[in-house]
């Protein structure tokens, strides 16, 4: 879903950014924006494209996908602002490298499946989430995605079957141990 088509989709946007309150704001405590009732931030522009799984118009997950070289204001992107220093809570340390800028590297934030998945269908959900997510980004030209993710990665990466590189230190995010990855979007095939 993107601001081109999001009126295909009734008021998923809405849903979605509320939803997003209740995991990031309700549940983990994020110091993040909100307003009426939904989460958003910086990132959320026409650049973006969000991934949102949903069954009978209920959430079940859902990803943000931003092009490294997106540009609004001062803001760019994620990782990137941490580097430059804009985001107070992420180091500037946050990659081992320059953040990119290039077409074919997008950054994915945001990434949640809701506590209403059963821990039965739960891997499930995360598959189709991470497949999906890699095949926006594939249908709009990049062949890599970055993104801050649990350190603990590694496992549910193996539990997806998909390679992922860290790509910076381990650092706290609200609480949480968490590590910048890097992997390839042909690496994951839809089931």
């Amino acid at each position: 879903m993107s601001f081109r088509n999001m009126h295909e989709y009734g008021d998923l946007l809405v849903r979605y950014l509320e939803t997003r309150k209740s995991v990031f704001i309700d549940r983990l405590h994020w110091n993040v924006p909100q307003a009426d009732g939904m989460e958003f931030d910086q990132y959320d522009t026409p650049f973006c494209r969000w991934v949102v799984l949903h069954e009978f118009g209920k959430i079940l997950g859902a990803v943000r996908l931003l092009p490294t070289t997106a540009s609004c204001g001062v803001y760019t992107y994620m990782l990137r602002d941490a580097q430059k220093g804009l985001l107070a809570d992420l180091p500037t340390d946050v990659l081992f490298f320059e953040a990119p800028q290039n077409p074919r590297i997008w950054e994915a934030s945001r990434f949640f499946i809701t506590d209403a998945v059963s821990s039965a269908v739960r891997s499930q959900v995360q598959k189709k989430l991470f497949e999906a997510m890699a095949i926006t980004a594939r249908n709009n030209g990049a062949s890599s995605i970055i993104g801050i993710v649990p350190s603990v990665w590694s496992r549910w990466a193996r539990r997806l079957n998909v390679g992922a590189t860290p790509i910076g230190s381990q650092f706290s995010i609200e609480g949480t141990s968490s590590q910048a990855v890097l992997f390839q979007t042909r690496s994951v095939k839809a089931t």
